[in-house]
């Protein structure tokens, strides 16, 4: 992607003959060039001319911001600072979206520019017809160096600049050539990954160049040679890849299947996942972005073609199993990929729905089993990825990976399988059936098929083990990874749940995402407003704006393991009830029934509510608050013994009260 459209030193910009420049930006322009967009670069390029002359530095027009798929208006790099520029021509106030939006081009910078870290950066809102606004006083700039976001209406946008430079005093300049050529190494939302890769980007470009980042290229490659020598050999395969929670095995999955999708030469993929609200989210996010880019371009599209095309790519598993039920022939993907495969039914919940829901008495397939099937009705070839999480499985008739190991030994022996060497260790709960895969040919372990770092958190890559740490009371070890991970990632505990809420609303800026989660199983939050019961629609939840009350934003509906299992937030309430509560030295389960909580003693249920909290603690990418209520004496319900516990151990693993 060409990092800007136009870029020089101000000298040389100064000099410029404004028709030049502005044909250089129309030559750079992918998408047909609006009478709209040439009137606005003509403003901007005019004003700028205005307003930068005694200022030493370089200017760039249409900087890329490729985890965002958008490009900046204009990046000046002054001295010791770097302007953000958003101008919005011929606005008349200062909207609360745009605002946000210069924030979050800012915040891209200062958060995956490698050499915009250390720098001061300043993100302005110019609004061309708006009032004047002289004196913008008060809390100018975060700890981080990123400073709030100011407005201009261009008019005295000199005297606004020279105002920040002269507070930040003598600093040493930047260099901007440098800094131009700093690696951008974004970790994008799923959400966002998948809009950049179906809207045709590289997963380079939304991808960080370190381990982390590395490893999801080359196990990218390891599955795309795969893919590639099953087509040109005629053979079936299943390969299965680890990581640990966040790695980016989701990211994977949606990247091989824009990589193998060719209809032109009738390679179709698809990406599957029994994860409903992660599903229903990527399709509706996915069909906006593709109006949008089709309207950028100066076509129509309409949002029923758009969500039916998106259908085709992001499926959920329950619809595809419907559909090759209806249909006996071949599926059309030759490439299935499936997310949290573990999480695929066994034949006791398999055998019941179709019993129950499709009047089929007699079913014997295993989800895996019959998913296998569909993909072997082909008689050529066919590959399936299964992504593989550890820890994740949160419901009754979950088969873990077991089921399709003993899928492929029952009855696709003449598949080849492809493994990631990690698949026995302890978390993936395979270790016991893969000897079952002793002495059958075609059978691989490939180390290339596990991701091990997080990227989740871009501040922090040990949240996953800290998280594992805690649940395990591992005190020491949890402590110790803590001590290493707070610096770059704020997580506090506290008991009122409204101060909570203010630290989020504070911690965020511009667009960042926040929200409450909670544990389906607690039930008895009602008291402070959070009724589980309630299920918001997750697409709103996710999506919607600040100004829509069904948005996370407003904090007061929340999500649940089911809810938010596969996506995630920037900042994240984590509140905590008395279904999994301290006591003892261990953890104690419970579920509430009728007038009270009961122990819960079956070891499925005990693990699916340790990984719940296992889920909730790892959704947030930049911090998080924990909240244990101090319950009521009076209410036999909630009484404080359920919680002071918990709040405790958390308290003894040196996590920091909210002040």
């Amino acid at each position: 992607m060409q990092r800007a459209y136009y870029q020089a030193e101000i000298a040389a910009f100064l000099g410029e003959d404004p028709g030049k420049v502005l044909g250089i930006l129309a030559r750079s322009n992918e998408f047909s060039l609006e009478q709209s967009q040439r009137e606005a670069w003509i403003w901007q390029i005019e004003n700028l001319q205005e307003n930068l002359g005694g200022f030493n530095g370089r200017v760039f027009f249409e900087f890329a911001i490729p985890r965002m798929g958008k490009r900046v208006d204009v990046v000046l790099v002054i001295e010791s600072v770097v302007f953000v520029l958003e101008y919005k021509v011929g606005e008349k106030e200062y909207p609360p979206h745009a605002i946000d939006q210069v924030t979050d081009y800012a915040l891209d910078l200062k958060n995956f520019h490698d050499t915009s870290h250390d720098c001061h950066i300043v993100p302005i809102l110019v609004a061309t017809r708006a009032p004047d606004l002289p004196d913008q006083t008060g809390p100018f700039v975060d700890q981080d160096k990123l400073f709030r976001p100011l407005k201009s209406n261009g008019g005295r946008l000199d005297r606004l600049l020279r105002g920040i430079l002269d507070r930040l005093g003598d600093t040493a300049a930047l260099s901007s050539q440098d800094w131009e050529q700093g690696r951008y190494r974004p970790t994008p939302t799923i959400i966002e990954a998948a809009m950049a890769l179906y809207g045709g980007h590289s997963v380079a470009d939304i991808s960080r160049s370190d381990a982390g980042g590395e490893e999801l290229h080359r196990t990218t490659r390891v599955i795309s040679d795969l893919i590639a020598r099953a087509r040109d050999e005629s053979f079936k395969a299943v390969c299965f890849v680890t990581g640990v929670p966040g790695a980016g095995k989701t990211l994977i999955g949606l990247n091989v299947a824009t990589r193998h999708m060719d209809r032109s030469n009738g390679l179709y993929s698809v990406f599957l996942s029994g994860n409903g609200p992660l599903v229903n989210v990527l399709q509706e996010a996915l069909a906006r972005d593709k109006v949008a880019r089709e309207k950028a371009r100066g076509k129509r599209f309409k949002k029923k073609e758009a969500q039916s095309e998106v259908r085709m790519f992001v499926q959920n598993v329950h619809h595809y199993r419907d559909e090759c039920l209806r249909d006996p022939k071949p599926p059309v993907d030759h490439v299935a990929l499936f997310d949290e495969a573990q999480r695929a039914w066994n034949l006791e919940q398999t055998a019941s729905f179709m019993q129950r829901k499709k009047g089929l008495p007699d079913f014997n397939q295993s989800e895996p089993e019959f998913l296998l099937s569909c993909m072997d009705r082909h008689p050529d070839w066919g590959v399936v990825v299964c992504l593989v999480g550890g820890g994740q499985e949160i419901n009754t008739g979950e088969a873990g990976i077991g089921e399709w190991v003993r899928a492929l030994n029952r009855a696709f022996p003449h598949w080849q399988v492809h493994i990631s060497n990690r698949l026995q260790d302890e978390e993936f709960g395979a270790g016991a059936v893969l000897g079952e895969l002793a002495g059958r040919p075609g059978v691989h372990f490939d180390p290339g098929l596990h991701l091990s770092v997080s990227m989740r958190s871009f501040r922090a890559e040990n949240v996953s083990l800290w998280v594992k740490q805690l649940l395990d009371m591992d005190e020491a070890g949890a402590r110790g990874t803590l001590a290493r991970l707070i610096g770059n990632y704020p997580v506090f505990l506290t008991r009122d749940l409204g101060k909570a809420k203010r630290w989020l609303r504070k911690r965020a800026r511009g667009t960042e995402r926040f929200g409450m989660v909670v544990s389906s199983q607690a039930i008895r939050l009602k008291p402070l407003a959070i009724d589980v019961r309630f299920k918001p629609d997750p697409v709103h939840w996710f999506l919607a704006d600040k100004q829509d009350i069904r948005s996370s934003y407003y904090l007061e509906d929340v999500a649940t393991e089911f809810d938010i299992q596969g996506l995630e937030l920037d900042w994240a309430c984590v509140t905590w009830d008395a279904d999994f509560r301290h006591s003892g030295g261990s953890w104690s389960h419970h579920s509430f029934r009728g007038e009270k909580w009961q122990r819960i003693n079956k070891g499925e249920r005990q693990r699916f509510l340790k990984n719940a909290y296992r889920v909730l603690l790892t959704r947030a990418r930049q911090g998080m608050v924990i909240v244990v209520p101090e319950g009521e004496p009076s209410d036999p319900t909630r009484l404080p013994g359920f919680y002071d516990p918990t709040f405790e151990y958390l308290s003894r693993l040196e996590i920091p009260h909210l002040p």
